[in-house]
């Protein structure tokens, strides 16, 4: 019995120790003391608490390297130039832009013109074709008509051509129909001022028929010399207007009612409205 009491007395003694144990173990260490105590050492074998503690993954200034310095950023590269194009292709360049824009001038390329003019002749004098005291009247009066032309037209400022012309003439009755017909070659130089309206000088020398119908009753020469100007509708139409003088050197004859008439100048005035078409001539 008092066996039983002594193991039961130690077992309570043993649990009671280990309770103390726990209990001191689970109270924290005070880091300063309350003022007026006295500070309990640390046991021996712990160590003391450094004041700074050292800062994870950082090393002192002594003991550390110099970080490395970060790379240096790649210098900029300069675009390799195209190579300066040579005199030769600049000029080469400038010579094809110029013919793709420039349209060339009228005056600059060879041309066939032709085309129509509806005229008038007015009579300024008979002459001996009529002379004084003369038992008839007047054969030839004033009076209009067609005219057919064509010609060459080169570069630069000529026109070399030729005309057809017949006038509707006033015979005072005496013809049923009186027919003035003219064969002449002309030439005119234009004045280019690099408008759309171009005037030009003209001149021409042909020969001459007038009689009934489309008969000649007399012949002869006629010049001519004026001035006139063009529009350019399109670069191949053209209206025009001009005016000429012109003298007929008519040869005498004896008309149907016995009257004789003698060789003489007659002279008029022409005034004519032309419309007038070009092609352009191709070249070698």
């Amino acid at each position: 019995m008092r066996r039983a009491h002594c193991s039961l007395f130690g077992t309570l003694v043993a649990i009671g120790v280990a309770a103390g144990e726990s209990v001191v173990l689970a109270q924290p260490s005070p880091t300063h003391d309350a003022p007026g105590t006295n500070a309990v050492p640390p046991p021996s074998g712990s160590a003391t608490p450094s004041a700074n503690p050292p800062t994870t993954g950082t090393a002192s200034a002594g003991d550390s390297a110099p970080a490395p310095a970060p790379p240096a950023a790649p210098a900029p590269t300069t675009p390799e130039k195209a190579p300066a194009p040579t005199s030769s292709a600049k000029a080469d360049a400038k010579s094809a832009e110029v013919t793709r824009e420039r349209r060339p001038s009228p005056i600059e390329v060879d041309y066939a013109q032709y085309g129509i003019g509806l005229g008038g002749d007015i009579n300024l004098t008979s002459g001996r074709i009529c002379p004084p005291g003369a038992f008839t009247p007047c054969i030839l009066g004033s009076g209009g008509g067609l005219a057919i032309r064509g010609g060459y037209r080169p570069s630069g400022p000529w026109y070399f051509g030729g005309a057809y012309q017949f006038s509707k003439l006033d015979s005072n009755n005496q013809y049923r129909l009186a027919i003035f017909q003219q064969l002449r070659g002309e030439m005119r130089y234009f004045l280019d001022f690099g408008s759309r309206v171009t005037p030009y000088v003209l001149w021409g020398v042909g020969g001459v028929w007038y009689g009934n119908e489309w008969g000649a009753s007399t012949g002869g020469a006629m010049i001519q010399g004026g001035g006139g100007m063009e529009f350019e509708i399109t670069r191949f139409a053209l209206v025009g207007l001009d005016l000429a003088y012109a003298p007929v050197l008519l040869a005498g004859y004896t008309d149907t009612t016995g009257q004789k008439r003698e060789t003489g100048i007659s002279q008029f005035l022409r005034l004519e409205l032309t419309v007038e078409l070009r092609t352009e001539l191709g070249r070698e």
